[in-house]
């Protein structure tokens, strides 16, 4: 075979490498093609908040269920107060996975182009608009001042697609961290705010608050995904096990916390001083777990709702196309493991 002929064939070998190589990229784009599997992660990196919405995460922390399924992978957890600042860890590779409201789930999958994922659901429900008492109705909010705890965080959304729904007028919203809006809603600063659990029992029991609108009256059967589970795609499609061992512990989690529900709010009100600096009342503690339901379904048929609420609530301009938003084989995996049936991506895969 001639020199000439031999870098001929080469050459079209390379090319057709090339061309493989591009169908690989989703859509034709250019978006790399996916990672290989590499085993067992070294360490993996998880972010919840320091609530009783995300009692799941607490539960798995404090009673080391996800150590005890991760065998020599070390755990480090970071706590933060709102969606959009752990969606920015992600993002920035400074996490892994992350327990997060819908909204901001949604938006991390749309900012990140695809590359952050929903894995699984953890709380359903825990979220109030509480008001002062003399606020009767939502046609009162006109002209008053209602917090949220950040702009575009899930109770954000929800109190702005709220307010667009009933045409009010004037109403100013004011992102607090929920420690200061409790101190706000006792100074008379804030009128009223939509919290997730226990600050909305906080405002209620230890402010004097009144509950004006109980958002699980606002989704079919009460039921809206409050916390749920994201991961980087890159890090779930590295380490495929890992993710799987992180949701058998927060399965184990779940099922240990309605089995032991004593126990389960002592350990979670430790963790709520340790990471918050202050414990909950027992009252507060009661009213604030009666108010979630723990859950691994992510209630998937809820999400295109809550695309369009974004854009309702002007967080967004378009909504979101979640298709590929979901990705639930580490999850069905892990509850196949435990003999539970498998959950319903209602069209949000691949």
């Amino acid at each position: 075979m001639s020199t000439r002929r031999t870098l001929r064939l080469l050459a079209a070998a390379m090319a057709a490498l090339s061309l493989a190589a591009g169908c690989s990229r989703a859509g034709g784009g250019d978006k790399p093609a996916p990672a290989a599997a590499q085993g067992d992660a070294t360490e993996v990196r998880i972010g919840y908040f320091p609530n009783v919405t995300h009692t799941p995460a607490i539960i798995g922390v404090k009673k080391d269920f996800y150590t005890k399924e991760l065998g020599s992978t070390k755990l480090t957890t970071q706590t933060f107060n709102a969606g959009p600042d752990e969606v920015n860890a992600l993002l920035g590779k400074s996490l892994d996975i992350a327990f997060i409201g819908s909204g901001p789930a949604i938006n991390a999958f749309t900012k990140s182009t695809g590359s952050i994922q929903l894995i699984s659901g953890a709380v359903s429900g825990g979220a109030q608009l509480v008001t002062k008492p003399d606020i009767t109705s939502p046609d009162q909010l006109a002209g008053k001042n209602i917090a949220t705890p950040q702009l575009g965080n899930t109770q954000d959304v929800a109190l702005k697609k709220f307010v667009a729904d009933k045409k009010l007028q004037g109403v100013k919203i004011t992102n607090l961290d929920n420690p200061k809006t409790l101190d706000a809603f006792k100074k008379g600063e804030v009128d009223g705010a939509w919290l997730p659990e226990p600050w909305s029992s906080r405002l209620v029991l230890d402010a004097g608050a009144k509950v004006l609108v109980d958002e699980k009256t606002l989704w079919p059967n009460g039921r809206f995904p409050t916390t749920v589970i994201i991961v980087r795609s890159e890090f779930l499609q590295q380490h495929p096990q890992t993710v799987q061992a992180i949701l058998r512990g927060h399965l184990k989690a779940i099922d240990w916390a309605k089995a032991n529900e004593a126990d389960a709010k002592t350990v979670v009100n430790n963790a709520l001083k340790e990471l918050a600096g202050s414990s909950l009342s027992q009252p507060v503690l009661d009213r604030a777990f009666s108010a979630i339901e723990q859950t691994a379904d992510p209630i998937a048929s809820t999400f295109g709702q809550l695309a369009k609420d974004s854009v309702t609530a002007q967080i967004v301009k378009t909504v979101a196309d979640l298709k590929g938003f979901a990705d639930f084989s580490a999850l069905n995996e892990a509850l196949k493991s435990l003999g539970k049936p498998a959950v319903d991506a209602a069209g949000l895969e691949k």
